[in-house]
């Protein structure tokens, strides 16, 4: 299919249809809308764009054997895992340069804010390095990482990902990092069930956040909190 002969074709046909309707009587006007329609006022002229590439980085293999991630990424972040507990499932990941920039800089114990191109895998950018700290320090010794993010809806597909990197290819209920979401969208019993046993990844919302840091039913997440590493901020502007 040539993407442009099809836009042509459209117009084309958009154009005949929408002129059925011109009935003007006065040519002076009858001609000024035909040109105005003929120049494209109706329709912009085709946007080309180029995908931006953008520039490799390092494979989490290597950055594990070079001692910057904790061996078990080798099995948590690699390409289209299934569900089976086999230990090579998926392939190999490779991140691009400025996830793994962030990666070398989080791994420093540095502050930093990384803004790039859609799809570039920002999420990915402080995933890595979360689940690398709490797998080195350990699952179960409250949260350490708590992620905020603007939408309902962006909380809910890092949920997803998550499931991908940190349960498939393990036995049920044998994650190696515990995470949950705490957004509002929960039932009473999921909410009580998340503050009695908190997880190393808290996924909220600012609203949400705000009532964690008010209420009291909330405080055992604050006590549980105590050793926090990571506060993410998705989508800071």
């Amino acid at each position: 299919m040539n993407i442009f002969e099809l836009r042509d074709r459209l117009i084309n046909d958009y154009n005949a249809y929408i002129s059925s309707f011109f009935q003007i009587r006065d040519p002076a006007i009858r001609a000024k809308v035909e040109e105005s329609v003929d120049a494209g006022l109706l329709w912009p002229e085709s946007l080309i764009q180029l995908n931006p590439a953008f520039a490799p980085g390092a494979w989490i293999d290597e950055l594990v054997a070079e001692g910057v991630l904790h061996d078990e990424c080798k099995r948590i972040f690699r390409k289209d895992k299934s569900r089976s507990e086999y230990h090579g499932s998926g392939r190999p990941l490779r991140l691009h340069r400025h996830q793994e920039d962030a990666v070398r800089i989080a791994r420093q114990g540095h502050n930093y804010v990384l803004t790039t191109g859609t799809g570039s895998g920002k999420s990915l950018s402080y995933i890595v390095p979360i689940v690398d700290h709490v797998l080195r320090r350990g699952s179960g010794r409250g949260i350490q990482a708590i992620i905020v993010y603007p939408m309902n809806a962006l909380a809910n597909s890092q949920e997803g990902e998550l499931r991908k990197f940190l349960q498939l290819g393990y036995p049920e209920g044998q994650s190696p990092v515990s995470f949950a979401r705490y957004t509002g969208q929960e039932d009473d019993a999921a909410r009580q069930a998340i503050i009695a046993n908190p997880p190393a990844i808290l996924l909220t919302n600012y609203v949400m956040l705000e009532l964690i840091l008010t209420r009291r039913a909330e405080r055992p997440l604050i006590a549980a909190a105590q050793g926090l590493r990571f506060l993410a901020l998705d989508e800071l502007h």
